[in-house]
């Protein structure tokens, strides 16, 4: 199974962007996904996760409210859907599956308990 993440890029504060995760060699209904940042000289921070079936989200602190994470099982994608968008929102995200949410591990920014984890894409907010 493979995860890759994409649709990072500059965007003005205030601003939105829609981040996928597209899974491949696996069907992404088989996973929970989970989204990870990590901006520089910064610790890995959790941002989401959702659950298998898409029932259940839950977000790290500092997004709550202004992101959202969704699932497009028929395209084996999730989204992770950035608005109001800040300048300490710049970083890499990445995204990572398990079968459930490993919600302590997010939480701690500790994304190696995850079976399977992508490539990151670069998001940077500046005006």
């Amino acid at each position: 199974v493979q995860l890759q993440a994409s649709g990072g890029g500059l965007v003005r504060p205030g601003g939105s962007l829609r981040l996928s995760c597209t899974v491949s060699g696996g069907t992404s209904d088989y996973y929970a996904i989970a989204w990870f940042r990590q901006a520089p000289g910064k610790e890995r921070e959790g941002v989401g996760c959702v659950s298998r079936d898409g029932g259940e989200t839950t977000y790290g602190d500092s997004v709550e409210g202004r992101f959202t994470i969704s699932r497009d099982d028929a395209k084996n994608t999730v989204y992770l859907q950035m608005k109001d968008l800040q300048p300490e929102d710049t970083a890499v995200y990445v995204c990572a599956a398990d079968r459930v949410c490993l919600l302590t591990n997010m939480r701690m920014g500790d994304m190696s308990w995850y079976d399977y984890r992508g490539q990151g894409t670069l998001v940077t907010v500046s005006s």
